[in-house]
């Protein structure tokens, strides 16, 4: 029998509430409104001068071609950690969901880069590719492959992406895994005993039972790609070579800090926020329904 909490009043509830509330209302909204006001100001780059512009910094930023640039990379970069990351992480819990020797192993390797930072995880990879240091660079040059992100915006790209990817893997392992060993053994039983293939079975039983954790894992990559990739696409290229790898949210940081646009880089913040908030509500709206809960 379940016992459920019943209170008298309002005054309980609220105090509960209130810690919970308070750190969202210091830590999001206030800094959020903060930079909607800040969005509509022309700042020197110490504040001390202000003058209220309304929308200029908004339509000076649309007229700049290195903003469509910007978003041009911030769609190909998160369409390829998003699909790389959650494939792969399925990928391996599926294999590491079977029982075979040293599994738990496997599943330790596989969890201990979510505990590397992003920076970190970006000198990591800088170490393994770079065109001068890094031995699988120095590979690939003996392949044949002319290897060079410092020069070459493809290859840089690809190298923020590897980066990102291996860095939410773990994450997105710890779920599928929690996801695949909540699936009853007796349904997949069933499924034998009737003659599916593995295959079939992955498609038609495992797979939808795993829509709830793909959606929710969904949400999150996206967050993810869009502001938690700040520190290793910092590390790794710096948002170049010539804007190759500079996404939205690095852009805020570099036009903020380095530009002193301080009006300009709160406008891009704003719509960055309005972006990945639109993007979260279509996929409560529309993909939600295919989710089998």
């Amino acid at each position: 029998m379940q016992k459920y909490a019943h209170f008298n009043g309002l005054t309980i509830p609220l105090l509960l509430l209130l810690p919970q509330l308070a750190i969202t209302v210091v830590f999001f909204y206030w800094p959020a409104s903060q930079a909607v006001w800040q969005s509509f100001l022309l700042q020197d780059a110490f504040g001390i001068s202000t003058e209220f512009v309304w929308f200029e910094n908004y339509r000076d930023l649309f007229s700049k071609p290195e903003y469509y640039k910007a978003l041009i990379n911030t769609g190909i970069f998160s369409v390829f950690v998003a699909l790389l990351s959650l494939s792969l992480a399925l990928l391996f819990a599926v294999m590491a969901d079977r029982a075979i020797r040293g599994a738990e192993i496997y599943k330790t390797l596989l969890i201990w880069p979510y505990a590397v930072a992003p920076a970190i995880a970006g000198v990591l990879w800088i170490f393994m590719f770079d065109p001068s240091l890094g031995m699988l660079a120095r590979g690939l040059q003996s392949l044949g492959v002319n290897w060079n992100p410092r020069l070459n915006g493809n290859d840089a790209m690809t190298l923020v992406i590897l980066a990102a990817t291996w860095k939410q893997i773990s994450y997105n392992f710890l779920f599928f895994l929690a996801g695949l060993q909540s699936i009853p053994r007796s349904v997949i039983e069933a499924a034998v005993i009737d003659g599916a293939r593995p295959m079939r079975r992955f498609w038609t039983i495992v797979f939808p039972l795993l829509s709830p954790t793909t959606f929710f894992l969904l949400v999150v990559n996206l967050v993810y790609v869009f502001f938690d990739t700040f520190g290793i696409i910092d590390t790794v290229s710096g948002g170049g070579p010539s804007g190759a790898t500079e996404t939205l949210v690095y852009k805020v940081y570099s036009d903020g800090k380095g530009g002193t646009n301080l009006g300009g880089s709160a406008a891009q913040s704003v719509i960055l926020l309005a972006m990945v908030i639109a993007m979260t509500a279509f996929q409560f709206r529309f993909i939600e329904r295919k989710v089998n809960y």
